[in-house]
């Protein structure tokens, strides 16, 4: 690259203070011109940053110059980065965390899961509870079939588009995640792993849940755990939870838990208002004056001490304290022990790669970062009284550039379906797909609840009955078929990545005619052998 002399960036300067400020000012219609170009425009754009960065030097003591040139580059840099986002996906997600204190399910759950909001629907629902029943009867019967928060959430959420994905359960612990159908295809590597910190960490009393996942090519992991409670085990609770972040996933190439592109921790941490007493910190929580008690939240103390915890990031804590409180009530501990008030219950999370990287000559590099967080949304539900602690909410909002844009497979029915005849069903995958004899095609009713919530199903190679290059076939027998019929979909479930990979669009089952006319005439002999009563009925 040419070097510049003091008289030629003199002479630059000069220029772009006379007629490249007012060509960046138009920086609109120049870039439109640079992208038709393509890689000429791109490096005779490099080299006018290249010029400009050389005269920063002789420009900067003119502030009138630099002022303008700082406001027109903002501008471009603005441009440029809405031109990078145009491809960008929004995904919607809410994070519940509640301790339940062993209670059952209330009548609803609507304001919680925002049901009644005017907004976009969610993309995914992610609730963590703890101290979920698990007395020796309940945590058997857990394990033979759903609990029933599970059950609950699956009852609420099913009918409305949502799928279980995954769910993991250590004693009182439950992470749950539901999804929306569409995204099915594109949630791969789905992982659970639970930690225990109680008794030493022989006993799950205590300890952390965790789910990963890759979401449209991105890691995501979220983690639920319950802490040690009390005032002084404030270093405790740390211990644990760095022992919980050194977990590793069972598989290969599977990331460690801080090597994921973002991670999502929450639950009831137990952390603690330090040195106020009881009567200030009601006082300040009476007049909403949460702010005087923030800087001795035991959290955000060890934030600003422990390395480890620097990167985590949490809104602002603009709701009452969620612990602890009468049962069925918004009144704080009133028993003998008369627990003094705090934020428990929290929601924080971790961004992998929050900026960009500049490459080692110093010019752009044109890795930009794929995959943002917002929080929208940090709340309290005090309307919840099963529990002492009041569950906490935080809906984001997650920009991602999507780095898998097609299903691994697609598929649909072939012709009509009716309970009649045998059906078929015509797929076809990508060609990196890693197929097995183990995969199987579900048919499934449309507000189905979890991948083993399938009408029936057919071995994607015992059941194949044609396949070429482009496509296959299988069918699957008309006595498995639904008689009453009704609105239905497929997915095609891979054993070897554990999750489904290709949905098709919902589809109509016609009634099993033959069962139709049985009933009809069924019917119709019913009636025919009945009473002849309707005459003398009229002569009333």
């Amino acid at each position: 690259m040419a070097s510049f002399s003091s008289e030629d960036a003199f002479q630059d300067s000069a220029a772009l203070s006379l007629h490249d400020l007012e060509s960046l000012h138009n920086f609109r219609s120049r870039s439109a011109s640079f992208s038709s170009t393509g890689s000429s425009g791109r490096l005779q754009l490099r080299q006018r940053v290249a010029q400009l960065m050389a005269c920063v030097e002789d420009i900067s003591s003119d502030d009138e110059i630099h002022e303008e040139v700082s406001r027109t580059l903002d501008e471009a840099f603005l441009i440029w980065g809405k031109k990078l986002k145009e491809k960008w996906q929004e995904f919607r997600l809410h994070i519940v965390t509640w301790n339940v204190g062993t209670a059952s399910p209330p009548p609803d759950v609507t304001s919680l899961l925002q049901l009644d909001s005017l907004g976009p629907t969610m993309d995914m629902y992610v609730i963590g509870l703890q101290e979920v029943n698990s007395r020796i009867t309940n945590f058997l019967s857990d394990l033979a079939f759903d609990d029933p928060w599970s059950i609950f959430f699956m009852t609420v959420l099913s009918p409305l588009g949502y799928i279980k994905l995954s769910s993991v359960r250590m004693q009182g612990l439950l992470l749950l995640v539901f999804v929306k159908h569409v995204h099915l295809p594109f949630i791969r590597d789905i992982h659970t792993h639970y930690t225990r910190t109680g008794l030493y960490g022989y006993w799950g009393n205590k300890g952390g849940v965790t789910i990963r996942m890759s979401l449209y090519g991105h890691t995501i992991c979220f983690m639920n755990c319950h802490l040690p409670a009390h005032m002084e085990n404030t270093e405790q609770r740390l211990d644990d939870f760095e022992k919980i972040l050194e977990m590793q996933f069972e598989g290969e190439n599977i990331p460690s838990t801080l090597d994921h592109d973002v991670l999502f921790w929450f639950g009831d941490l137990n952390f603690r208002i330090a040195d106020y007493g009881i009567h200030f910190v009601r006082e300040s929580i009476n007049n909403k004056r949460y702010n005087l008690l923030w800087e001795k939240d035991q959290l955000n103390m060890a934030k600003k001490k422990e390395a480890f915890l620097q990167e985590f990031i949490e809104g602002p804590l603009q709701f009452k304290p969620t612990y602890k409180f009468d049962l069925y009530s918004d009144v704080y501990d009133t028993s003998e022990k008369k627990r003094k008030p705090a934020w428990t219950d929290r929601i924080l999370w971790r961004v992998k790669n929050l900026c960009q990287h500049a490459s080692k000559e110093g010019e752009f590099s044109e890795e930009e970062q794929t995959i943002s967080v917002t929080l929208n949304n940090y709340v309290s539900h005090m309307s919840y009284g099963i529990s002492d602690h009041k569950p906490v909410t935080g809906t984001f909002g997650l920009e991602l550039k999507p780095l898998l844009s097609d299903p691994l497979v697609t598929l649909n029915p072939e012709g009509e379906w009716s309970a009649d005849h045998d059906v078929l069903i015509s797929y076809s995958a990508v060609p990196e797909f890693p197929s097995s004899a183990w995969d199987w095609i579900g048919l499934f009713k449309v507000a189905f609840r979890h991948v083993n919530d399938y009408v029936t199903y057919a071995w994607v190679e015992d059941d194949e009955i044609s396949s070429n290059k482009d496509s296959k076939q299988v069918y699957m027998s008309a006595a498995e078929i639904p008689d009453m019929g009704g609105e239905f979909l497929l997915c095609y479930y891979s054993n070897n990545l554990q999750s489904i990979v290709g949905i098709s669009q919902p589809f109509q089952i016609q009634p099993n005619r033959t069962l139709i006319e049985k009933d009809l005439t069924q019917e119709e002999n019913s009636w025919m052998q009945k009473p002849d009563n309707l005459e003398s009925h009229d002569e009333f």
